[in-house]
């Protein structure tokens, strides 16, 4: 795969604008676990490599242990998430996939027994904020870093 075009060389002014909300949402409050989480299901979800690398990578400088970010693909199956984490989860799959049906009302109303309204208007954003970063790296083919020895 070759990377289509470089989209901070070609629209720099919209992607400061981009980097400014981004900075924002690292900023806004929620612990950056959850983040991580939150930003590699909706990754994987969208199939963005990029974002995938990035943020399992920062978890894991950020103390995130191995097993976890190998689960959070199936963490419905998983002990290993809270109640908390689970509804970040759950929203940020049909937050995602919002063309299908929607959130729906219960969703809505299980979310805010572990996540308060605050949080999850924030919540929100961030998801708003990795499917932009997705949606950019998937269109134009952005390569995510890897050793020379591994490459195909």
């Amino acid at each position: 795969m070759k990377q289509r075009l470089q989209f901070f060389a070609k629209a720099p002014e919209i992607m400061k604008a981009v980097m400014a909300l981004n900075k924002a949402v690292e900023e806004c409050g929620l612990e950056e676990s959850l983040m991580h989480l939150v930003k590699l299901r909706a990754s994987q979800i969208n199939g963005c490599s990029y974002c995938v690398e990035m943020h399992s990578r920062e978890a894991r400088r950020d103390g995130e242990t191995e097993q976890r970010l190998y689960l959070v693909a199936a963490w419905k199956e998983s002990p290993l998430f809270s109640e908390r984490e689970r509804a970040a989860l759950a929203w940020t799959e049909k937050v995602t996939n919002i063309s299908d049906n929607g959130v729906p009302d219960d969703l809505y109303a299980r979310t805010l027994e572990q996540i308060s309204e605050e949080e999850l208007v924030k919540l929100t954003v961030v998801i708003g904020m990795i499917n932009t970063w997705n949606r950019l790296c998937v269109s134009f083919h952005a390569i995510h870093p890897m050793p020379a020895a591994k490459a195909a």
